[in-house]
């Protein structure tokens, strides 16, 4: 789910740890889009620590942010040391001695 990156702070005056991050998460599964005052909730579940105002602006900010990754605008990380599929396929060797 959200993570404390850059785009998840947009339009918050303080940042979010990971924790509070995964707080906002179970609180999400608790309290869905049916719940009446659902943004006070969430900010009472975290234990105040988030404004009501700053919980819905953090699901609306998630909400765009997968429907970006859906769409393919964002680009898949490039991760140090990886290789690609065929040349983690070539550098096997092509017989195997099980002992």
């Amino acid at each position: 789910m959200a993570s404390g990156g850059s785009s998840s702070n947009r339009g918050s005056s303080r940042g979010w740890t990971q924790r509070q991050n995964k707080q906002f998460e179970c609180a999400l599964a608790v309290y869905d889009r049916e719940t009446p005052d659902r943004w006070h909730n969430v900010a009472r579940y975290m234990g105040g620590a988030k404004s009501a105002d700053e919980v819905r602006r953090h699901f609306e900010q998630l909400v765009a942010d997968v429907a970006q990754i859906e769409a393919g605008r964002v680009p898949f990380p490039r991760y140090y040391g990886a290789v690609a599929a065929d040349d983690a396929a070539a550098s096997r060797p092509k017989y195997l001695k099980f002992q």
